[in-house]
This record gives structure tokens, sequence and C-alpha cells, in this order.
């Protein structure tokens, strides 16, 4: 259990640092089609050369599993990894980095809400006060206590809530679908499936219009690595092992990385009201896991590592 909560809780984080470096690559001129093309390729390209380098490394050996997950499944879920990529890219072009952030955490009551429409699994006493401190948490954090709503871009908040809803959709099929197939190999079929949605949405044209011989190609590699390959990789492996709910709850780990990054690195003004915010939402990531802290006493040793 402890370690399927590290690995979320560290994909999480990378995740957040990504709407910083997103903002920079648009600062140079790059387009939501050049950024999450580059994303989307250099991710998929990282994930398959790690994976058959993996398979045919001296001493490793494949297991004999049965694969009941045809790929083609794995590679049209992975379309909720390139959607996310698409909605909320475009979102930190149309409002602050550090409310792109807090429009993108509603998929932490939004992938409650989905388990319990689909699969009928109800949500804990804590998994809802979570979800009343998240939308509490939103209001602080995003200034909208502070600012009236008419200032704020409704297109952006909107584009931010469908990422939401995607990465909400891909946690759940991250943690249901595919689980026996190597998290290297799970990963790099989903982006596959990223990749190929986003080339149909735009073209990659960075590939042939010289994009990639100034900067384009740092910023495709640093978002890949942190938004692509590191997220879905210990996703793959953690939210098998501790459920969808937790999981989700867990992810609000990336906003405290994000607003930081926002406010040290994009210089963007974030009050005092807002961190205040910025606690509400992350004690919803703590509450329901806390039995699990308690059980496992926050020790990190080998003696609780699976």
């Amino acid at each position: 259990m402890l370690k399927g909560i590290l690995l979320v809780f560290f994909g999480a984080c990378s995740f957040g640092i990504l709407s910083t470096f997103v903002k920079l690559a648009y600062h140079e001129g790059y387009t939501l089609g050049d950024v999450t093309g580059a994303q989307a390729f250099f991710g998929a390209v990282i994930l398959w050369v790690l994976f058959f380098f993996q398979s045919r490394t001296a001493g490793y050996k494949a297991k004999a599993i049965v694969i009941k997950t045809p790929w083609w499944k794995m590679v049209l879920a992975g379309t909720c990894t390139g959607l996310v990529s698409i909605f909320y890219y475009q979102c930190v072009k149309l409002v602050p980095n550090s409310v792109a952030i807090i429009l993108l955490m509603q998929f932490i009551w939004m992938s409650i809400l989905i388990e319990y429409l689909i699969f009928k699994k109800k949500p804990t006493g804590l998994q809802l006060l979570a979800i009343l401190l998240v939308l509490g948490g939103t209001v602080l954090a995003s200034g909208m206590a502070e600012t009236s709503i008419r200032s704020m871009d409704l297109k952006g908040i909107g584009f931010g809530l469908l990422a939401a809803i995607s990465y909400a959709g891909f946690l759940l099929l991250s943690g249901r679908i595919g689980n026996e197939y190597a998290p290297l190999q799970k990963s790099a079929l989903m982006i596959t499936g990223a990749c190929i949605l986003i080339f149909i949405i735009f073209p990659p044209t960075f590939l042939f219009n010289g994009a990639l011989n100034g900067s384009l190609l740092k910023w495709g590699l640093i978002i890949s690595v942190f938004g692509t390959v590191i997220p879905p990789l210990f996703y793959a492996e953690g939210v098998p092992r501790i459920g969808t709910a937790i999981s989700s709850i867990l992810s609000a780990a990336e906003l405290p990385v994000a607003v930081m990054m926002a406010g040290f690195v994009l210089q963007e003004q974030v009050s005092f009201l807002r961190w205040v915010g910025v606690v509400v939402i992350l004690s919803a990531m703590v509450l329901p896991n806390l039995k699990y802290l308690k059980k496992n006493n926050l020790v990190f040793t080998t003696k609780y590592t699976e």
C-alpha cells in the first residue's frame, strides 16, 4: 500500500511542474499544437525506448503473463491523456498558472463521483469531507473570494474543467484496465494513443518546419519527461495498488508544486488567502489516507515496501 501511495504522490508532484514550463514555451512563441505535440511525441519515443531496452537487457526475464486487454484498447484509453494536455494547456494560455492548476484539481471529486455513478462504489465519510474541502478550498485558492467571477476568462475556466474531467477518466482507466501489462509497456501504449489523438487534431508541423532547431526541443523534452514519462509510469504501477479514489486525492500533491512554481518562477502574485485555500485542498488529500498513514506509522523503511 505504501509503495503505491509514494508512486502516485511523486507522479503528481512531477505533473505539478508542467504548467510553468508550458507558460515559458508560450512566451517564446510556440503554439498549443507545438507544445502538446512535442510532449506526446517525445514521451512516446522515450517510453518505447525504455521498454525495448528493458526487454533486451541481460538478466531481464519476462514473466509469463496472460494479456487480457487488447493493445488497441490501451491505445484508445490513452486518448484521455491527450485530452488532458490539450484542455489543460489551453487553460494555461487563458488564465494564471495558479488558477489553472486549481481548476484541474477538481478531478478529485469528479473521480469519486464517476466511480459512484458507474461502479456504484459509495464514497466514505472521509472522502465526502474531502470533496467539501476541495470545493471550499477552490473558492479561496482560485482567488474567487477576492475578485469578481466576471474578471476571469470563462473559456479558460471551461477548458480547465474539461481537463479535470479528462484527468479523472485517465485515473479511472489507468487503475482498471491493462494491469497485466508491464508498467513501461502500459504507459507506452497509452501515450501512443495520446500522441495519435494530438497529431489528428494538431498536425505535427513542428517536425518539419524547423521549430525543433530552436528551444522547442528543450521544452518538448522537459515537458515530456515530467508530464508524459514519469506520471503515467508511476500511476500505472501505483494506482492499481491503492485504487482510483485514493489516487485521485493523493494527486492533489501537484497543487503546491504548481503554485510555488507560479510564484517563484513566473512571478505570479499568490495572496495569503489563496495559500490558505491550497492548504485546505491539501488537507482533502490527507484525510482519506489517515488510516494508511497510521498503519505504516509514516516509517519509510524496507519493512513496509512491497
